[in-house]
């Protein structure tokens, strides 16, 4: 390690999600548990990169030698955008305690039990960055009973609870997700798809990575026969807490309802599914009113945050700006944090969160 376990400093958080358009880094600061995001870059990959990811997710067997080199390839992609950020800061390698790596999911299944599998060698990141690598998250709440997943809704607690008035943080990634703050018990899961469908859609059928702003999404007129049928899926009457993965909402499942639909009302279909989905899961299980901060890239998507405004009229929706950290960084900077907690011996999970028998201190600890 650069320097001593129990020190605050620089950590450098990196995520790779389940919408598989990239890896983010983002540089944070720790101080007595005080977190301040200073900077962030990202590399996106190419559209060969983004097929094979997408079509590993959700494939019913992948071979051996494709699982290794997808896990060597997020690797080297963590290696590059790490060395990109210390570039781009004019920072060395000394300069940083550790790297949280989540890594890029490849399974999250759980059912009959929770099994979950992050690739990315984090001994490979230790050793061609030169700083040490905290990485495996999910696997010890796993061991504890929990279901590995969400993790970042202890970081929003951290950095986003508020006793002013009631707040809720939705991170809209492949997979959408609800942190429900609150003094006596912080609740967070997985809701459902976030831009998963919609963006495997705009691949699949219209060879473009993504529907830049919903552009496309807010032409078109959203099938309610088909949403009706959709939000019957068993997931949404789960009681949390709960997580899910590609392998339950793909468009490979839907596909015989999207041929009947022109491009425009499919996106528009799948987007009014993602915000109903979400809509659904804050009716259930969160604030009746108040701050939503909403994450991830489904912020940036203005046909979406529309239908959000619209199905949930009572809350005043915004981003995690207003709050000081940008929408695109929350999630990697929760896994800075989640080194700087493994290094420091302290718990990273929230048990009421993932279900485990207590809070554990997650993560494997590579040195460099």
């Amino acid at each position: 390690m650069n320097r001593s376990a129990s020190q605050d400093g620089l950590y450098i958080g990196l995520m790779s999600g389940t919408s598989a358009d990239g890896i983010d880094a983002v540089l944070i600061e720790v101080q007595q548990n005080r977190i301040q995001t200073q900077a962030q870059c990202s590399i996106d990959y190419s559209a060969d990169e983004k097929r094979q990811l997408r079509e590993a997710a959700i494939a019913d067997a992948l071979a051996v030698d494709e699982i290794l080199a997808l896990d060597r390839f997020i690797a080297r992609r963590s290696v590059a955008v790490v060395q990109q950020l210390l570039a781009q800061q004019q920072l060395a390698a000394t300069d940083i305690v550790a790297v949280g790596s989540h890594g890029h999911t490849l399974r999250h299944l759980t059912t009959p039990e929770v099994k979950t599998w992050q690739i990315g060698d984090p001994a490979w990141i230790a050793e061609h960055t030169g700083i040490c690598c905290v990485a495996d998250f999910r696997r010890r709440d796993v061991a504890a009973g929990g279901q590995g997943a969400p993790l970042v809704p202890a970081f929003h607690q951290q950095v986003f609870a508020s006793a002013d008035q009631p707040c809720m943080v939705l991170n809209i990634g492949g997979i959408a997700n609800l942190t429900v703050l609150a003094d006596s018990r912080t609740i967070g899961f997985d809701c459902g798809p976030g831009n998963a469908l919609m963006d495997e859609y705009c691949q699949v059928y219209l060879q473009q990575g993504y529907d830049a702003n919903g552009q496309l999404a807010s032409q078109g007129n959203a099938c309610e026969d088909l949403l009706e049928r959709w939000l019957q899926h068993p997931y949404f009457s789960q009681l949390p807490p709960k997580s899910t993965g590609r392998e339950l909402f793909t468009l490979k499942r839907l596909h015989d309802d999207m041929a009947r639909l022109n491009p425009a009302d499919s996106l528009a279909t799948l987007s009014e599914f993602t915000a109903r989905s979400i809509a659904r899961a804050v009716q259930d299980y969160g604030h009746a009113a108040g701050e939503l901060l909403v994450c991830g890239g489904g912020a940036f998507n203005g046909d979406l945050m529309q239908r959000l405004s619209r199905v949930l009229p009572a809350h005043q929706l915004g981003t995690t700006a207003s709050r000081g950290i940008h929408p695109q960084w929350v999630e990697a900077a929760a896994f800075g944090w989640l080194a700087s907690r493994t290094l420091m011996n302290l718990s990273g999970n929230l048990a009421t969160v993932t279900g485990a028998r207590g809070e554990r201190i997650l993560g494997a600890i590579y040195p460099a």
